[in-house]
């Protein structure tokens, strides 16, 4: 389980796309809550930035032609288990000069992301993850 630096999801390979997006219905379903080492830091901010997450995800998904249950651009959607739920994924503002969503998502963090896809083999750098962000 990772949610990928943010500016990095224009960049991702297909599979590791696809693959965030799985991981956004899980934690947005019955994974809310539910310890992980690598992503517990997103329950310490409001379930919106989740949902201002993926629809990051949804967004590239999108342009590169994927179609994406609509259901999952509402915020009170959980998925096919929970459904529709009183939680509010409230819209989430960027403030402005903000580059992320998610404090976390870092110069270090960047660089253990693209630690991480490059040992799977997807060669990435910093300075190309910044210029479409």
């Amino acid at each position: 389980m990772r949610l990928w630096h943010e500016m990095l999801i224009p960049y991702l390979p297909t599979p590791q796309l696809l693959g965030q997006h799985r991981e956004c219905c899980a934690l947005r379903g019955r994974g809310w809550g539910r310890k992980h080492a690598t992503v517990d830091y997103v329950f310490q901010h409001p379930f919106g930035y989740l949902v201002a997450y993926h629809g990051v995800v949804m967004d590239e998904m999108a342009r590169r032609g994927y179609r994406v249950d609509p259901l999952w651009r509402n915020p009170s959607y959980r998925g096919k288990q929970l459904g529709m739920t009183a939680r509010s994924g409230q819209a989430f503002e960027r403030r402005r000069g903000e580059a992320a969503i998610y404090p976390e998502h870092n110069d270090a963090y960047m660089a253990e992301c693209l630690e991480n896809l490059a040992q799977k083999g997807v060669a990435l750098d910093a300075e190309t993850s910044r210029k479409r962000g």
